[in-house]
């Protein structure tokens, strides 16, 4: 992998997904319309459709179910199989004044709650993996385990077994994790994260040498109304870009 890439994966994400890129598209094909009004056009048209088609929460459902491979819930037998939870990150707001201090984001959030709920079907120490990620803000002074650590301690009085402070992307999740659970004799996991994400993840975890059973939640949803979910708006364009942002976050691996 090409190291050097890492500090500007949020801009080159940015550039490649939508909406940005369609609407790079659409300036194109204004531009282009100076030339050739036909083809201009044609750009244009183009961009405004496929941007159309992709704000849709059944658009997102489609893309994940194409792109991405989807995992059944973990059952409490298999739980009982591993030695850790492992709950991957998932960003910080660092305005959050609310609360006096950073909190976790929503994804983030959900994630942490998950784990928690696991160690109430069976007693396994809880690990959370999330440094200071390649898009974090500059103002961003905890790392995003520290973040965790206070948002656990705070809504439900516990601690974290262990935490990787360090990593800023899924392959350093794997890697770090595994260096600090190995030294503790630990290598059979129960891994935590969105199931839109839970792909790449795998994919990592076991390269790094663990042996993995996903623990996936927070499933893109199938479309249930017409008139929501085969219609535009801005939560099935946010749905459509993170199954976008995996498939090809999968390529760059």
């Amino acid at each position: 992998m090409l190291t050097w890439i890492g500090p500007f994966k949020p801009l080159i994400s940015t550039l490649l997904l939508p909406p940005a890129s369609l609407l790079l598209l659409v300036l194109a094909g204004v531009v282009l319309m100076r030339f050739s009004r036909r083809w201009g056009k044609a750009l244009c048209v183009i961009g405004a459709v496929v941007l159309w088609v992709l704000s849709c929460n059944a658009t997102a459902y489609a893309l994940n179910q194409l792109l991405l491979r989807s995992y059944p819930p973990l059952s409490v037998q298999a739980l009982k199989q591993t030695q850790a939870i492992v709950v991957l990150g998932g960003g910080v707001e660092l305005y959050a004044p609310e609360y006096g201090q950073a909190t976790l984001s929503a994804a983030a959030y959900q994630r942490l709650v998950y784990g928690r709920y696991l160690t109430t079907l069976h007693d396994l120490p809880l690990v959370y993996s999330g440094g200071k990620g390649w898009a974090a803000p500059s103002g961003q002074v905890q790392s995003e385990a520290q973040v965790a650590a206070n948002v656990l301690q705070r809504d439900f009085g516990l601690r974290f077994f262990l935490a990787d402070e360090a990593s800023r992307d899924t392959r350093e999740n794997a890697l770090r994790s595994y260096a600090i659970l190995s030294a503790k004799g630990i290598q059979r996991i129960a891994l935590v994260t969105h199931d839109w994400h839970m792909q790449r993840s795998l994919e990592q975890f076991e390269a790094a040498g663990f042996e993995v059973i996903p623990a996936p939640m927070g499933y893109t949803q199938p479309p249930m109304r017409w008139d929501t979910d085969y219609l535009p708006s801005s939560t099935g364009l946010q749905h459509t870009k993170r199954v976008l942002h995996e498939w090809l976050g999968r390529l760059h691996y």
